[in-house]
């Protein structure tokens, strides 16, 4: 061979194979690796985050809101529940009656505040469940608060106009001295005992129980929230 053909060519010999490979190596491992980056990043699941609709944090601010005057009215009770109960059986042994003529008929002023306190803590965690999307809080809401709309149309009144409750109840009872009870002077010494602001309170609960129940169960059955609890 001439030369000129030998500067043009470059014979490896045995000593730059091994060089040659590595280098080839090399090069595939990146290939592969490239590839495989490549690879995951297609099949990568594309999260996009899903936004709250406003009738879902609605619903579950109402949710919320329905909790506090439960948790007012608690604090009410155990704060002055014993006063009142004992200035209202004052009033009854005024009205030359037995003071145990109450606790006879259920009549407690400071009575327990469990009832409240489940129906707080059910609130809070369908609200919670709503606020993440769960459907179990959607399903469990629309059985809850049905209950809770009975609740306010029942119960609750007789927190706000618990005279005219109580007087007509003792008139329809049959018992000559629930009869002779005075239920407005009777009410009005008890109530005395309480803080000024638990009527708005309870007016509130009313509200919240009653049209916050139903605006709810509207609220979790529009389309924008059919479509959070599908997506969430």
């Amino acid at each position: 061979m001439s030369r000129g053909m030998a500067s043009g060519y470059r014979f490896c010999t045995k000593f730059d194979w091994p060089v040659a490979l590595s280098s080839n190596a090399a090069i595939l491992l990146h290939l592969v690796q490239s590839d495989r980056r490549g690879a995951d990043m297609t099949h990568q699941p594309h999260t996009r985050e899903v936004r709250r609709p406003r009738s879902i944090v609605v619903a579950a601010s109402l949710q919320l809101l329905t909790v506090i005057p439960f948790l007012i009215g608690t604090f009410v009770v155990l704060l002055y529940g014993a006063d009142a109960q004992a200035a209202a059986e004052a009033e009854i042994v005024r009205q030359g009656l037995p003071a145990t003529i109450l606790a006879q008929h259920g009549i407690n002023f400071g009575g327990s505040e469990t009832l409240a306190i489940v129906l707080a803590l059910i609130l809070v965690t369908l609200a919670v469940l709503n606020l993440a999307g769960k459907g179990v809080g959607r399903i469990l809401s629309w059985i809850f608060q049905p209950i809770l709309f009975a609740m306010g149309v029942i119960i609750i009144p007789g927190q706000l106009f618990t005279a005219q409750f109580m007087e007509s109840s003792f008139k329809n009872s049959g018992d000559s001295m629930l009869t002779r009870i005075d239920v407005p002077a009777l009410i009005d010494a008890a109530t005395h005992v309480m803080p000024g602001w638990l009527l708005p309170v309870n007016i509130a609960k009313l509200v919240l129980t009653t049209l916050g129940s139903l605006l709810v169960i509207i609220l979790l059955a529009v389309p924008s929230a059919r479509a959070y609890f599908r997506r969430a």
